[in-house]
């Protein structure tokens, strides 16, 4: 059954990583402007490149946001040189903007963010929002990592288990205003490997994280989680008030509870 689980994993895997699993999404928004110059650090996941980001960096920047969509690579280097890389480019575009910068990052891209926000003062923080990304690990890597064919996915896929070792253990709690988005989704290959609900790759439990301010489940799988319109929406509404919900107003409080 393992060895089934192997060749299926590794079929999807290689296909999501290599060949990116894109698809044409609609493009039309129609969101609420957000203030002038306030900026949008985008961060893409494992095996993807700053295009893979286009349609919620198209929403973003339909919302009235400077999106700087930052690229990266996770194949070949170790989480320490992406982040040093990442962070000279981080530091030259937007750590003394004057107006807010707020960051996203989808799937290792979150956790890249908090590495970095562990590492460095921003000027005029904003909101961060982590997008299916494994906070405490996934047990897909758990399962895979001793065998050779996984090993060839570089360090940053093998440093994203569950164990004491995992890159997401040594990241401290966050300080800033943080609010996760999880997905969840129907998948034979995952009910196997993982317990609960989860995105197809990462456990929605997984991506909770101590310290955040808000917390929503959105169904779609993990990599179509940067397609789908209800995350960009909670995204969005995120940045501007720090919750994915709409809190209501005084009266139209009263008004629900007089019913």
């Amino acid at each position: 059954m393992k060895a089934f689980l192997r060749i299926a994993f590794l079929g999807s895997l290689t296909l999501a990583v290599f060949f990116g699993a894109d698809v044409a999404v609609a493009a039309s928004s129609k969101f609420k402007k957000a203030k002038a110059s306030e900026t949008v650090v985008l961060l893409h996941g494992l095996g993807r490149n700053k295009s893979a980001m286009w349609l919620l960096s198209y929403r973003l920047k339909d919302a009235g946001y400077k999106v700087e969509r930052i690229g990266y690579r996770s194949l070949s280097n170790t989480p320490d040189q992406i982040l040093l890389g990442l962070s000279q480019k981080i530091n030259t575009c937007c750590a003394s903007k004057s107006q807010k910068v707020h960051f996203v990052g989808h799937s290792f891209g979150g956790l890249l963010i908090r590495a970095y926000l562990a590492r460095h003062r921003v000027k005029n923080m904003g909101h961060v929002v982590l997008i299916g990304t494994p906070n405490n690990g996934t047990q897909v890597v758990d399962a895979f990592k001793d065998d050779w064919w996984f090993k060839l996915l570089g360090p940053v896929a093998n440093s994203l288990g569950t164990g004491p070792e995992g890159f997401s253990k040594s990241l401290p709690v966050p300080d800033y205003p943080l609010g996760v988005i999880a997905g969840k989704s129907k998948s034979v290959l995952s009910k196997t490997l993982i317990p609960g609900d989860d995105d197809g790759v990462v456990p929605v439990d997984s991506t909770r994280v101590e310290g955040m301010a808000d917390f929503v489940v959105v169904n779609t799988g993990h990599s179509t989680m940067r397609y789908n319109r209800d995350v960009a929406r909670y995204t969005i509404r995120f940045l501007k008030s720090g919750q994915f919900r709409k809190t209501r107003s005084p009266k139209k409080l009263l008004k629900v509870l007089a019913r």
